[in-house]
């Protein structure tokens, strides 16, 4: 009997609580990405789940050239990689600005934007890269209702919009919209839902056209809206999750044809009590975020419910106590890839059946030189 896809010939080998990277998975995930987007061009693929520059050069040997970030680490990551076009989603505040400036600086080759949505934040860009003799690379972030970030469309974005245009030490090059609260199983549900938040959006673009400024680019969704805005043309996509997959957008997206790529791997360490079994993985190794039962779900394992967790534990009520033995191997698929990556130094890369390599999850540091 063939063994499951997920299982590996050198178990034994490998520590646990461990995270572990199916690499033609990974391929598969890309490949459906350029699929889905009908072009690499249109990709700007979100680093923030993998963090890892091995993932960044499969990206960009699969024809991907534009990336999103979350932190300066992650773009840095992505430069020392060989990336040459980033946007970092943030608006950055306080020293960040200047350490961008010096990212900028120490890579002259590469294209790097970050955001804006407000006159004060533009005026502290506008200031810090005249000092440097620079221009900043802008783009306008737009809440268009998920109300985590972003200028809200009102009256004044117009304002804000043709403000970042006239700054000398500032280019502006378009929108950032991030519509990542919308969630809903049903897809065509889902579409019609950010299909109607984003005519908002729209108006503000024929604003912009009307005025005679520059068309701008426009970049929108996560993940969760990738299939929605992959049907506007002109529209730069960028999802990241589906890099990895995870359980809960497996469930939830399920007209996106992603594998999971990433596991965990953990054992039972005890069998304290009749029908309970205590495994290595607590809150240390899987996203804690979310209530109990929606932290991992294991793939070899039948009949079972997450009782609690601590640091370096968790409980599980099991059927067939008696055939499970310490020492026992458990496979995991995340509920939320992104944050458990972060929880590793270093991640096991999979190819043909077997762990062959380690891959560092450098950007999970906030600060790699820069």
């Amino acid at each position: 009997m063939t063994p499951p896809w997920y299982t590996l010939a050198n178990v034994a080998e490998l520590d646990s609580p461990s995270l572990l990277l199916y690499k033609d998975r990974i391929q598969h995930n890309i490949g459906q990405m350029i699929a889905l987007a009908g072009s690499c061009d249109r990709l700007m693929v979100h680093v923030k789940t993998t963090k890892m520059p091995e993932v960044v050069k499969m990206l960009l040997a699969a024809g991907i050239s534009r990336f999103k970030c979350a932190t300066i680490a992650e773009a840095e990551m992505v430069c020392q990689a060989g990336g040459n076009y980033l946007v970092l989603a943030h608006q950055l505040v306080g020293p960040k600005v200047d350490r961008f400036i010096r990212l900028r600086q120490r890579y002259p080759q590469v294209f790097m934007a970050s955001l804006l949505d407000c006159r004060s934040a533009a005026d502290a860009h506008q200031q810090a890269f005249a000092r440097a003799g620079l221009v900043g690379h802008v783009l306008l972030d737009v809440n268009n209702g998920m109300n985590r970030s972003g200028h809200p469309l009102d009256g004044d974005i117009f304002p804000l919009y043709q403000y970042l245009h006239q700054q000398p030490n500032l280019h502006c090059h378009g929108l950032h919209v991030y519509d990542g609260h919308w969630r809903t199983p049903d897809f065509e549900a889902r579409k019609k839902s950010i299909e109607q938040d984003f005519k908002r959006v729209e108006m503000l673009m024929e604003q912009i056209a009307a005025a005679g400024l520059p068309s701008p680019m426009l970049i929108a969704g996560g993940t969760p809206a990738f299939t929605t805005h992959r049907l506007r043309e002109d529209t730069f996509c960028s999802p990241g999750t589906c890099v990895l997959w995870d359980w809960g957008y497996g469930d939830a997206l399920r007209e996106q044809p992603f594998q999971y790529a990433a596991l965990l791997l953990t054992r039972i360490i005890s069998k304290p009590a009749p029908g309970i079994v205590t495994i290595d993985l607590g809150h240390k190794g899987v996203a804690a975020e979310n209530p109990i039962d929606k932290r991992v779900r294991f793939l070899n394992l039948q009949d079972w419910e997450l009782l609690s967790q601590s640091e370096e534990h968790g409980v599980l009520r099991v059927q067939g106590w008696d055939a499970l033995q310490v020492g026992d191997v458990l496979y995991g698929v995340p509920y939320h890839i992104c944050p458990t990556v972060n929880l590793y130094d270093e991640a096991y890369v999979v190819e043909e059946g077997k762990a062959t390599a380690r891959w560092e999850v450098l950007a999970r540091r906030r600060r790699l030189e820069v």
